[in-house]
């Protein structure tokens, strides 16, 4: 494309919100992309017949950005079960909404996570938060999710060792529940007011069908960036491109070294273990939580239970996730992985095919406080170069889809 009114460096969905944004108020838009394909960190990679999303990731449904960008219908999109199955103390042990899930809800009360007072503060929380927007929630005073929950929520620490800690541990990609209280409660109302989904497809079909709604033209793969200088960028091969506007939509750390001002551009950290098993270990599509807190994995999923589409007919697909990046090469770390499923699943784990050990060194921003003060970071650096990403947001699809519209705005107000 030639002499296109914006340059849009990045191709996941920051960048493509932006660009289709951009697209509908009738600018003309170029999208530089790095790597061989949209998506940025939502990506999924096919192997032996079995689609391995980027490291362990779902879709909440109540995403209010994404209910405006995606369709929902078209992204056949499958739901997990809406709990999670806690290992605790050699033993399996189911925690449901009980809303949802009013059958289960006995099994959940006399569980060893938590106590029943604990029971009860979730449903508390649960009535609360639901009733509060989504401006409420980023407007009440931020601490850590620890803090959060000791001294706001008044739980157990049993609860939250054995329950919060590996849920929103996994979520953070931080165990230690130093993220955002905006953060936790925003995802705590998204998880009561939607589903927990994943598309037949792979988590790669959500950017595909952004990308979908553009100019065969407006992206441009295989296309690194170098450097940002006016209203100039020098790609890596040394050709240059200039445009009215510029718009960084990349990762934190990237943005920093091409525009400055992002900070430490701090991420967590994590690594996803993929196995192909003869069949399920499972007996339904849930969530799979280390309340022991020992050994590598934090939880565990079957993503093939979810969404059929995720594994060959015959064969069920594994994903084990570990929180951080670990010292270990992939080797050792994945025969500890290993033991470790053999002693939860039993001898048939020994089995099981290791297909990928995925290492995604910056899989979020980092999220703790102040990440939220003030919740929403400004995407305009001066008139005719923007920022955007999840880390002008929250750490999450919703998070970078807003991001990005929130660029193509303030672009098209500069430029009017």
């Amino acid at each position: 494309m030639n002499d296109p009114d914006v340059l849009v460096i990045g191709a996941g969905l920051a960048g493509l919100a932006c660009a289709r944004h951009l697209h509908r108020r009738g600018r003309s838009v170029q999208v530089l992309e790095a790597s061989d394909r949209v998506g940025g960190r939502v990506r999924t990679e096919t192997v032996d017949g079995f689609r391995l999303d980027r490291g362990f990731q779902v879709m909440l449904t109540a995403y209010p950005e994404a209910q405006l960008e995606l369709d929902y219908e078209a992204l056949d999109f499958h739901a997990f079960y809406d709990g999670a199955l806690v290992r605790y103390n050699g033993r399996f042990h189911r925690i449901a909404d009980p809303f949802r899930h009013p059958f289960d809800a006995p099994k959940t009360l006399f569980s060893p996570i938590g106590t029943a007072a604990d029971k009860i503060r979730v449903a508390r929380i649960r009535s609360r938060l639901r009733r509060r927007t989504v401006p409420e929630i980023m407007e009440r005073e931020e601490q850590t999710a620890q803090q959060a929950l000791e001294g706001r929520w008044g739980f157990s620490s049993s609860m939250i060792d054995r329950f919060f800690r590996p849920f929103f541990g996994g979520i953070f990609l931080d165990r230690t529940l130093d993220a955002s209280s905006r953060m936790f409660e925003f995802l705590f109302k998204m998880f009561t007011e939607g589903q927990t989904v994943l598309p037949a497809g792979g988590m790669a079909r959500i950017p595909q069908q952004m990308r979908s709604h553009l100019p065969d033209d407006a992206i441009r793969l295989n296309a690194p960036v170098e450097a940002v200088d006016g209203h100039t960028v020098t790609l890596a091969d040394g050709e240059t491109m200039d445009a009215e506007s510029i718009v960084v939509a990349t990762e934190a750390p990237m943005a920093d070294r091409l525009v400055g001002g992002m900070g430490s551009g701090n991420g967590c950290s994590t690594v996803c273990l993929y196995y192909a098993a003869s069949d399920s270990p499972l007996d339904d599509p849930i969530l799979v939580l280390n309340g022991d807190g020992v050994g590598p994995i934090n939880n565990i999923a079957v993503p093939s239970d979810v969404a059929p589409g995720y594994a060959p007919n015959d064969k069920a697909l594994v994903s084990a996730v570990v929180v951080g990046n670990p010292s270990e090469d992939d080797a050792t770390l994945e025969r500890t992985v290993r033991e470790q499923l053999i002693d939860w699943f039993g001898l048939s784990a020994g089995g099981w095919t290791h297909l990928d050990t995925m290492r995604i060194p910056y899989a979020l921003p980092d999220q703790s406080p102040p990440f939220l003060s003030p919740p929403q970071r400004d995407v305009r650096r001066r008139p005719g170069l923007y920022v955007c990403g999840d880390h002008r947001r929250t750490g999450s699809i919703n998070g970078a889809i807003a991001a990005g519209r929130d660029a193509a705005r303030a672009v098209i107000a500069d430029q009017s």
